[in-house]
């Protein structure tokens, strides 16, 4: 499939980023990064746990039930871990898209419009594509939302282990497909996975809600008003019957996320900031460790290829996901007369979207929350997950290896500084201290290597000079 013909009319996709924007996602990435590994980590320690003659060990901690029964908490770690540390996961996904909207790649409409409709496609299709899977095999349609997240961290942490970097406009369209991404999947747990409502709970995190903004917005500090207050709330919300990780993104969301006069980092960057690593290093992690525990055998892979439910999520994930990412990018590229960045191709869109199937985290949690009343179908499910993951991973490395020399020069030039002022050359060609300060440089290095040519001259003078 040819490329969209660039016109003089034409946007760029996949062009340069501004320097605050590259700025922010590289240093978004590189915690991420950092998590995905131990992320990573976590999912093998439980495969491996489960797996052993301590597997029971595994099941016991697991299902072991803490908290206080009068205030409706008495849950068990597997539950704390996946609606009380999943909501600080969705406190900083609710930072990241209030910064996105107001400040970053979803803030103007029309530079929007291609990752969100990308977004929206790489949702739609897995979900089609397990629709289609279990209506012909006669199975499970309460699976369909399984397949249509995508886990950045351990996207990340795939690339952190084959050894390959991305571009940073690859980077942010990845890191803006994950930001819708979680919207969408934000708006399935509150829409289709809510139970019996309690309105009076519902009412009071409503009330503890608009506190929390009030105070906000009165400018007063302070993690002692914050903390509490986050947890009553985060407590209503698990009692009033919806899921208990919505309250983590609607805090997240009402954070200023735009600097005002004499401000480096808006209050919403700096709180990110400093959540991210609690979010990437412990909270993802330990939900990993806690869900990621299924029993493989080889009766157990079969079953994953052979059962609609499981043959959905595999394909969903592994099809469903690169061709809706890499259809609705092309489709909207045409649409919208945006033409692609002339150093990369639509192979490297492909790549991105393949890479985009692994959807480990959400993928888990809704898992767990379509099939709750079925614990055996619920661990298949989670192994389809892993499986489905696993082989995105795999295909996606594959595909990004092949361009990985023409990734490394891009890089190269991102990042070169001849000029040692700590901002790329590339941001400062129309900068005309910059082409200054480099005509000093060569001149300098002219004059040294005149110098040196003088002295080499000499040198071999005075060698071939008679004894």
């Amino acid at each position: 499939m040819s490329a969209p013909e660039p016109t003089t009319t034409d946007r760029k996709f996949l062009g340069r980023l501004s320097l605050p924007e590259r700025r922010y996602i590289a240093d978004a990435l590189r915690t991420e990064t950092v998590g995905g590994v131990l992320l990573l980590l976590a999912a093998i320690a439980a495969l491996v746990w489960a797996n052993t003659p301590l597997k029971e060990s595994y099941a016991t901690i697991r299902d072991f039930h803490i908290g206080p029964a009068a205030l409706g908490l008495d849950l068990s770690i597997q539950h704390w871990a996946a609606d009380g540390l999943l909501a600080i996961f969705f406190f900083v996904a609710g930072i990241e898209l209030k910064r996105e909207l107001v400040a970053g790649e979803l803030r103007d409409p029309k530079a929007a419009a291609l990752p969100v409709i990308a977004a929206v496609c790489g949702m739609a299709a897995p979900a089609l594509v397990y629709t289609l899977v279990n209506v012909v095999g006669d199975g499970s349609l309460d699976g369909w939302a399984v397949p249509t997240a995508t886990d950045i961290a351990f996207a990340l942490a795939v690339l952190a282990v084959i050894g390959t970097s991305l571009p940073s406009a690859l980077r942010a369209f990845l890191l803006t497909l994950a930001v819708v991404d979680d919207l969408f999947a934000i708006l399935i747990i509150a829409v289709f996975f809510t139970s019996d409502l309690n309105f009076a709970a519902l009412g009071g995190a409503f009330a503890g809600l608009v506190v929390f903004w009030l105070l906000l917005r009165k400018g007063v500090r302070g993690w002692y008003v914050y903390v509490p207050l986050a947890l009553v709330i985060w407590g209503l919300m698990y009692n009033s019957g919806v899921h208990a990780t919505i309250a983590g993104v609607a805090m997240g969301l009402m954070l200023r996320c735009t600097t005002e006069e004499g401000e480096e980092h808006s209050p919403g960057e700096h709180i990110e900031h400093l959540v991210r690593p609690i979010s990437a290093g412990l909270a993802v992690p330990l939900f990993a460790l806690f869900s990621a525990g299924v029993t493989v055998s080889g009766g157990a892979l079969r079953d994953v290829f052979t059962q609609p439910v499981t043959l959905g999520v595999v394909l969903g994930l592994v099809v469903g996901k690169a061709l809706g990412i890499f259809g609705g990018t092309w489709f909207a590229a045409r649409f919208t007369r945006a033409s692609l960045n002339p150093d990369l191709a639509w192979p490297d869109v492909f790549a991105v979207a393949s890479l985009a199937g692994i959807g480990f985290t959400v993928s888990l949690l809704i898992g767990e929350l379509a099939f709750v009343d079925d614990p055996v179908l619920m661990e298949e499910v989670k192994a389809s997950v892993l499986v489905g993951s696993l082989i995105a991973a795999v295909l996606a490395s594959m595909l990004l290896k092949l361009r990985v020399r023409k990734y490394r020069t891009l890089i190269e030039d991102e990042e070169r500084d001849e000029d040692h002022d700590g901002i790329p050359d590339m941001y400062e060609e129309d900068n005309p201290d910059f082409h200054l300060r480099m005509a000093e440089i060569y001149e300098k290095k002219a004059a040294e290597h005149r110098q040196r040519a003088e002295l080499a001259g000499a040198s071999r003078d005075e060698a071939d000079r008679p004894a």
